[in-house]
């Protein structure tokens, strides 16, 4: 018998330290997330029948279930794309449980995305496709490839390299009070920004950058039925959608007549709406994800937290500090915390929800966490 999306919960969350240097594999960083989040659960290995991971992750799930001791897996799922898809784990993870294909699904991501792989260096990507039509112009990296789609909001608003500082520093005073962050104790000025060199010129500089990091994170997500009778609090999935349009991408966004409207993440919005009932003056805090730092004011605006051109002063006002009126990114989000593909922003979620991140939200009641073109309401059971 199948559920509503919203009768399911997560109930387990695990992560390892988040560094530049793990001196491990990424299966045992997987691995160590994953055991974490089931003993944070109270359950154990032959309990899950589940997994979901990411379209790239290089951890194979049958390796992984050997590494832990499940003994079968009924079900498994990859969300595509990279952050983009950090929360349709989430959806797909919900989804197993609420049709009845699984019982208890782990959704993990590991890897070593600074001592190994590195994701923002030129030829990270294969060149089939577009990326080889792009690389011949030169859009050889990420910060190069979404300063392109970036340039067009900025001029359009007149939004500068100093308003997207204003955002990097209050990312780095909230990872600076969260020991789980690379950048603990480590808050930065708006003239330390500004001093920082240039990435792309005049859109990106190295703190608009998130960060490369190594590490691994995990979550398990049940019946909210079940949830009842396990070790942690139950976190609703409220709701969970996403949207990919048939003008967008998730790189090469250069294709659409309106570049400076985040149509993804604004539909994509409109559906969290429609299956809550909720508005954006419920969200008690936001989290979300930022390779770059425009993009946290692009998704403002798609999420209708304020109007188009208005995150640079939504920003400015201290909206999104811990005590605003939409508190942002309190764990330092990927620029400040780490970067795990996005998925650490989940296990923060669930925290301000149970009532136990380092920056807790006093009465955060719905979280939204947001990969744009892929989101999640989480609440209480």
């Amino acid at each position: 018998m199948s559920l509503p999306l919203n009768q399911t919960a997560v109930v387990g969350i695990g992560q390892t330290e988040f560094s530049k240097h793990s001196g491990r594999s990424p299966l045992q960083l997987a691995a160590e997330a994953s055991r974490a989040a089931m003993l944070d659960a109270g359950l154990s290995p032959s309990d899950i029948d589940g997994m979901v991971t990411f379209q790239r992750d290089e951890n194979d799930e049958l390796e992984l279930a050997r590494s832990l001791g499940i003994p079968l897996l009924r079900f498994t799922g990859r969300a595509p794309f990279g952050g983009a898809g950090s929360c349709a784990t989430i959806q797909i993870a919900a989804a197993a449980v609420a049709s009845g294909a699984a019982r208890a699904v782990l959704i993990y991501r590991a890897f070593n995305e600074r001592s190994g792989h590195r994701f923002g260096q030129p030829g990270s990507y294969p060149a089939p496709g577009q990326l080889d039509i792009h690389g011949s112009f030169g859009l050889d990296t990420p910060a190069k490839i979404y300063a392109l789609w970036y340039q067009r909001y900025m001029h359009k608003y007149g939004v500068t390299n100093e308003d997207l500082g204003r955002y990097v520093v209050l990312a780095r005073k909230h990872a600076a009070t969260n020991p789980a962050a690379w950048y603990y104790r480590k808050p930065i000025t708006l003239a330390d920004h500004q001093a920082s060199r240039w990435i792309v010129e005049p859109i990106l500089r190295l703190l608009d950058c998130c960060q490369e990091s190594d590490g691994g994170v995990a979550l398990v997500v049940t019946s909210a039925e079940r949830a009842g009778d396990l070790r942690q609090p139950g976190v609703r999935i409220v709701a969970t959608s996403q949207a990919h349009s048939i003008g967008g991408d998730i790189m090469f966004d250069y294709y659409r007549p309106e570049l400076e409207d985040f149509e993804e993440a604004r539909v994509c919005t409109e559906e969290l709406w429609r299956q809550s009932g909720l508005g954006p003056r419920d969200i008690d805090v936001a989290l979300i994800y930022e390779n770059f730092s425009p993009i946290v004011f692009l998704a403002l605006e798609a999420h209708g937290f304020c109007g188009p051109g208005e995150a640079r002063h939504f920003i400015a006002d201290g909206h999104g500090e811990l005590t605003g009126s939409l508190p942002l990114n309190t764990n330092g989000g990927l620029l400040g915390e780490g970067y795990i593909h996005g998925v650490n922003n989940l296990l923060e979620g669930v925290r301000q929800i149970r009532g136990t991140a380092a920056n807790q939200v006093v009465d955060a009641e719905h979280v939204l966490v947001s990969a744009s073109r892929s989101n999640v309401i989480f609440g209480k059971l």
